[in-house]
């Protein structure tokens, strides 16, 4: 699907998010207003418990806010019915997680197929298992697989319905060094040869430097916005 680049993809105006446990209320987000424009690769850092999850779950569509409004390409989403948000998942949407969420029974490109049989215009499941530089672990299960080559499995699937918004949550969360270096490697790869707009959320502030514009986050607020002074690639990172 075509889109205007010249409209922002998210537009976040003073949402805020309560999630009520009992008695106890617990204030996720507070007021929080943000824009993500289209191409761009944006690092949302914060410790854990700032808001980083709740914030990218609201954004793709997999929470709703308490107040505020959340507009996707000019649409608010905070008024689309189930149907439209299971629509904007499915098709808009992909998703990249701390830990893989590959079915262990199935090999890597019968993962990656569980998309690409429902997506509306995907690319082929072995193209996207060549994207992450799995073309030669096609065939093998999960169990054959080590961490970073499942997380690229979780990528590859993520990027096979050629979704407009790449979001992931700490992806190299539970991965050592090196391993989290060739992920972040296959993120930046998809941004630039897909084109595709990224939010990714971390704690470890080195990852903020191959960002286009970081987002940090404390006890629910955006407390700074800013573009590093030199942009690196995942290898130049200093961890």
């Amino acid at each position: 699907m075509e889109h205007d680049n010249n409209t922002p993809v998210f537009e976040m105006r003073n949402v805020s998010k309560v999630y009520h446990m009992g008695e106890v209320s617990v204030h996720a987000l507070h007021d929080v207003s943000l824009t993500i424009e289209a191409g761009e690769l944006l690092v949302i850092l914060g410790a854990s418990g700032s808001g980083k999850s709740t914030l990218l779950n609201i954004l793709g569509g997999l929470d709703v806010p308490t107040s505020g409004s959340v507009l996707y390409r000019g649409r608010d989403m905070t008024q689309a019915d189930d149907r439209t948000l299971t629509a904007f998942r499915r098709a808009s949407v992909g998703f990249v997680f701390q830990f893989y969420n590959i079915i262990p029974s199935l090999t890597a490109i019968e993962n990656v197929r569980l998309v690409t049989d429902i997506a509306d215009d995907p690319m082929d499941a072995r193209e996207a298992l060549r994207h992450v530089g799995l073309e030669d672990r096609m065939d093998h299960f999960p169990a054959q697989l080590s961490g970073g080559e499942q997380q690229r499995v979780a990528i590859a699937r993520a990027i096979a319905k050629r979704p407009d918004v790449l979001l992931c949550d700490e992806p190299t969360g539970a991965l050592d060094f090196q391993t989290g270096v060739l992920v972040l490697e296959v993120i930046d790869r998809i941004h630039r040869e897909l084109g595709a707009t990224v939010a990714l959320i971390t704690h470890n502030a080195s990852i903020a430097d191959m960002a286009d514009r970081v987002i940090r986050m404390r006890s629910g607020q955006i407390v700074d916005v800013y573009a590093p002074p030199v942009r690196r690639t995942p290898a130049e990172l200093a961890w």
